[in-house]
């Protein structure tokens, strides 16, 4: 009994040593050009990985992301992250040929995504709010680069 008394108190010790950031995963909506849920997860101090899955033009876009994280501005739960990943969506093409594409043709896409943001983790309740610009470039599909991926997020945290 003792041994696993010592085992347990060692696997939360070293556990709170390796995850010393604000939180270990954040699940919560993303609200921007494409809109949708989010769940992020550290997978160290300073990277995590990010998955969304958003909607757009009447399609789904599903996107996985490799991030860092550093504190910003010298102040204590802010932090600024980049990272980079990869989509793959499906577009309904009769709800953009007004803008780009062919009526009566549906998209798959799959490119790479950048990511550049700021997140703030409140002390008082399990809430982060983050403001971030994802740009994306199509390399299969309608192929091109998409600039306007900014989003706001807010995730309940654990």
């Amino acid at each position: 009994m003792r041994k696993i008394v010592i085992t347990f108190l060692m696997v939360i010790g070293f556990g709170s040593i390796s995850f010393a950031q604000d939180y270990h995963t954040g699940i919560g909506l993303r609200g921007g050009f494409e809109s949708g849920l989010t769940l992020k997860h550290f997978t160290s101090e300073k990277s995590a990985i990010e998955f969304i899955l958003a909607s757009r033009w009447r399609g789904f876009e599903i996107t996985g992301l490799y991030e860092v994280h550093n504190q910003a501005f010298n102040t204590e739960r802010l932090k600024w992250y980049y990272g980079v990943g990869a989509h793959v969506g499906f577009w309904n093409g009769d709800y953009t040929y007004r803008y780009w594409g062919n009526q009566g043709t549906d998209y798959t896409v799959v490119g790479i995504d950048g990511i550049l943001g700021l997140e703030y983790s409140f002390d008082e309740a399990p809430i982060n709010i983050g403001l971030d610009w994802k740009p994306a470039f199509n390399i299969i599909g309608y192929e091109g680069l998409w600039a306007d991926g900014g989003a706001l997020s807010i995730r309940y945290i654990f």
